[in-house]
């Protein structure tokens, strides 16, 4: 079935005549019956009363017609839709982030916005697991997450940047005077780090474990803005992966300090679903970052952080 075909009946419809429905539709007279007719022997139904003229519609023939005018005007907004997006785009963009990419989003949502001012976002921070289940389920648009670490299913993966790590301290603590700090003397201090539920800290706990270590944390968090409250209120320590500098100032009274770079390498990067099911609004997310160079955004905030 074509939607030509329902484009006869519907010009057949309203202009009551075979040669009239037929120059309507720029087509001959014996094309347009002919489509008709497959369309008939498709459904196994006669639609169309024939005689010497038109003759009207059957009555299983007025229902084609109902559903073939509803189709018609379905093809229709969708091309009006379709023509106000490259106009400009508009509608929600849903993106599900990990607490340790959020702080980025905005690199992303930034120029997109900018050169779409219709476009609104819905951001939401979750785990990486929930990410790859909300993507399957159409429940978000894209996801930011680690890319090369657990399990991510059947889906697109646009590379963002590599994950590293720097060790957050009071000024005033036993670490503070070090010019770097090693992952075993990380432990050595109270800290405040993200709960097990997240992949940074089991990131986090599989460095721990390279350098024989184990962490046991005074505070377990699920957002970033509670770890910062905690290090600064309780002069605790933590772990902060690079790309919070982007979005977050080095707490009063604190300093951050370089670590050894991990055995595994761990990189952030957009998901999506596979198989062409992504949405208009996640292909321009994709399109938009490879403008940008997001890697070099984050060493040039974290270059910042440590002159200061």
């Amino acid at each position: 079935m074509l939607l030509r075909q329902l484009e006869y009946l519907n010009a057949l419809a309203r202009k009551g005549h075979f040669g009239r429905a037929a120059e309507a539709c720029h087509v001959s007279q014996p094309a347009l019956s002919a489509g008709i007719r497959k369309l008939e022997d498709e459904l196994h139904i006669q639609i169309v009363q024939r005689g010497k003229r038109f003759e009207g519609f059957t009555p299983e023939g007025r229902h084609v017609l109902q559903w073939a005018q509803r189709m018609l005007a379905e093809q229709d907004a969708l091309r009006h839709t379709l023509a106000d997006m490259r106009a400009g785009l508009s509608g929600v963009l849903r993106i599900g982030a990990i607490p340790t990419a959020l702080p980025v989003a905005s690199l992303l949502t930034t120029p997109l916005f900018r050169q779409n001012p219709m476009v609104r976002f819905s951001l939401q921070s979750m785990s990486s697991q929930e990410i790859v289940a909300r993507l399957d389920s159409c429940d978000i648009d894209v996801g930011m997450t680690y890319i090369d670490g657990e399990p991510l299913g059947n889906v697109r993966v646009v590379p963002l940047y590599r994950e590293r790590y720097l060790f957050l301290t009071p000024r005033a603590g036993e670490l503070a005077r070090r010019a770097s700090v090693s992952w075993a003397a990380a432990t050595s201090v109270p800290l405040c780090l993200l709960t097990p539920a997240m992949q940074n800290r089991r990131i986090l706990d599989g460095c721990f474990a390279d350098a024989g270590v184990e962490a046991t944390p005074v505070v377990e968090t699920d957002t970033v803005s509670a770890i910062y409250e905690h290090v600064v209120a309780m002069d605790l320590s933590t772990i902060i992966p690079h790309a919070w500098l982007h979005g977050y100032e080095v707490p009063a009274g604190a300093r951050i300090m370089p670590l050894p770079p991990p055995k595994r390498a761990f990189h952030v990067g957009l998901v999506l679903a596979a198989g062409g099911r992504e949405s208009m609004l996640a292909r321009t997310l994709v399109d938009t970052t490879a403008e940008i160079d997001v890697s070099a955004e984050l060493e040039g905030a974290v270059a910042r952080r440590l002159d200061s």
